[in-house]
């Protein structure tokens, strides 16, 4: 990982966190908190268009109008912020590079990407000392990943949300035991105790499946393990990313570009 080292923050400078969703995009400015938690389309003609699907930014230009719509007029004149993007940690790459294309609406000084799971556990305040598992239930996209040292050590992900129960082209019970099976396919990959570590401490849920009980209930009885949703698992990914851009303005040198590994 390479040091992102950053200026002295200008007074007139707001920095934005932000969590860009196939379904709703949130946004937190430093100073003002979360101004933003509205579904993320763009308007180019008679009718509304998704830019991001599935956890993939499709259109990059589309974004960047709909943020410079949404953002630009709550900054200050001549403002240069600093932007913080919780991003999926599968397909992270691709996402990241699409991401820092849109951004570039709001003419931000410097743009940090980190892995969405990363802000969910600051978000809940979690220890990161100790492996742990953030299962994260989005509209349309759900992720497991295992944090090690705060850092991405395993992922998985699946094409399915709430948005899926909600057009019922799927069960949450189906769900549910997606997730069991992404976890147990870690645990036995995994030749180190550090999954299974992670999985006696119980996972951290976020995103909206984290309040579908039929998901939560189908979940546990298969991993026999407690569960513990975060507070208002809706917005945790971006509380997170606003508690990252604090330190990364506190502390610049020690703020860091995060490009995890590939996934085992």
């Amino acid at each position: 990982m390479t040091p992102l080292r950053l200026r002295p923050w200008p007074r007139q400078c707001s920095g934005i966190a932000l969590d860009m969703g196939s379904a709703r995009t949130r946004a937190w400015i430093a100073g003002r908190g979360l101004v933003l938690d509205v579904p993320t389309v763009t308007f180019p003609g008679t009718g509304a268009i998704h830019p991001i699907q599935r956890g993939t930014i499709i259109d990059a230009p589309g974004t960047a109008r709909m943020l410079e719509r949404l953002l630009a007029h709550r900054l200050p004149r001549l403002a240069r912020p600093l932007i913080v993007v919780a991003a999926p940690v599968l397909d992270g790459i691709t996402y990241r590079s699409q991401a820092h294309v849109a951004v570039q609406a709001l003419r931000p000084r410097s743009v940090l990407t980190i892995p969405a799971a990363r802000a969910v556990a600051h978000s809940a305040g979690a220890d990161l000392s100790r492996p742990l598992i953030v299962i994260d239930i989005g509209a349309h996209l759900t992720e497991v990943v295992l944090l090690v040292d705060g850092a991405v050590h395993d992922a998985r992900r699946t094409a399915l949300g709430t948005e899926d129960i909600r057009d019922q082209t799927t069960g949450p019970a189906q769900i549910g035991g997606a997730l069991a099976d992404m976890t147990a396919s870690m645990l036995r990959q995994d030749p180190t105790s550090l999954t299974h570590d992670a999985l006696a401490r119980g996972p951290l849920l976020a995103g909206g499946g984290a309040l579908h009980p039929e998901i939560t209930h189908r979940l546990a009885d298969r991993l026999h393990t407690p569960l513990h949703p975060v507070p208002a698992p809706h917005t945790a990914a971006v509380r997170g990313a606003a508690q990252l851009l604090k330190a990364a303005h506190n502390h610049p040198t020690t703020a860091h570009t995060h490009r995890p590994g590939p996934p085992r």
